[in-house]
């Protein structure tokens, strides 16, 4: 088996990642900002069921400096570039966000062409895919590119579709043989390994937690973050995955509501703080006023958006868990790892 770098060690899709990679063979090496997170990255690991010892190592690169890349990729057959910033709140510059998404994208393929890495999996969005359009009932597919000039575009949605817009022209200009295959998830979810978890997630914990008085009316696509990385897994090594981009979603999107029902069936008590009332959108907006992650929300209250992963299910034989099961194992990692204030 190849080495295989992942970048964003410590991430919720990472980390993942990496376990799948090693429970397949793979020698694994991974960037961290600082080596001080190395303890971090195994503990997470050992709760998934790995203990891999000098099969990962750990190299300190930054997206927004040059320094650690060289290291980082040599010997590297392929590289699953997976870091990339997603704050919960909206940044004030969004350059924040675009700086660091579109360069760092670039500093990584540019190592990799400079090491002879086969192939780079980038993880991107369906950020990058279906916003910034008029409102549509048909599902978005790969075809599809978010509009970054669009009015409801904020920040996050605008450095991933930048981040991957620029990755395919570096491939097409200057990649000399170096392959790019892209997997756009939506809203992943699925169990929690430590308290660096996806930002979707934080939603199910304010649930748990109470902290929410109701429920926005929004709607997104569901996945679960094992699916998302046997995704990464398959676009890796997969000949047809070449200069491919592939929507990780499970079935239709879900209204908020839908999840917060799927929490009440399913937990039993554990669920009990969980809110059903659908709040109206003004309500929502005045929240907005006082609440910086609210403020992200609001160009998606009562849109009603659908996207297709039909490509990477004929393409690759991809075939993802329910999205109620990953709802519901989101939920219950939380609250065995005591992320959930107690009842």
């Amino acid at each position: 088996m190849g080495s295989v770098l992942v970048t964003g060690g410590s991430g919720f899709i990472a980390s993942h990642t990496i376990l799948q990679l090693l429970g397949a063979g793979h020698q694994v090496r991974t960037t961290v900002r600082s080596l001080s997170r190395e303890g971090d990255v195994r503990a997470m690991l050992k709760l998934g069921g790995s203990e891999p010892g000098e099969r990962l190592t750990f190299v300190a690169a930054d997206l927004t400096s040059d320094g650690g890349w060289p290291a980082a990729v040599a010997g590297c057959e392929y590289v699953l570039h997976i870091a990339s910033p997603f704050p919960a709140s909206v940044p004030k510059d969004e350059n924040e966000l675009i700086m660091p998404a579109r360069d760092g994208a670039l500093r990584v393929l540019r190592a990799a062409r400079d090491a002879g890495v086969k192939r780079v999996v980038m993880t991107s969005s369906f950020a990058a895919v279906g916003y910034g359009h008029p409102e549509q009932q048909a599902p978005f597919t790969e075809k599809d590119w978010t509009n970054p000039s669009g009015a409801d575009v904020m920040p996050y949605t605008k450095s991933k579709t930048l981040a991957e817009r620029a990755a395919w022209d570096f491939i097409s200009r200057e990649g000399a043989g170096l392959e790019l295959a892209v997997v756009n998830p939506v809203g992943v979810f699925g169990p929690v390994l430590g308290p660096d978890y996806a930002t979707s997630i934080l939603l199910v914990q304010r649930m748990l937690d109470g902290a929410l008085p109701g429920l926005p009316r929004m709607c997104f696509g569901v996945v679960d973050v094992r699916d998302v990385a046997d995704l990464h897994l398959r676009s890796m090594t997969n000949l047809a995955a070449k200069g491919e981009r592939f929507l990780a979603v499970a079935g239709d999107f879900m209204w908020i509501v839908e999840i917060a029902r799927v929490l009440k069936a399913r937990l039993g008590d554990a669920a009990k703080r969980v809110p059903t009332r659908q709040l109206p959108n003004w309500l929502v907006k005045l929240a907005a006023l006082q609440d910086p992650a609210v403020k992200q929300i609001l160009p998606e209250l009562g849109k009603w958006k659908n996207a297709s992963s039909e490509k990477a299910q004929r393409v690759l034989g991809w075939s993802p868990r329910s999205r109620e099961d990953s709802v519901l194992a989101t939920a219950e990692s939380m609250i065995r790892l005591g992320l959930v204030k107690s009842q």
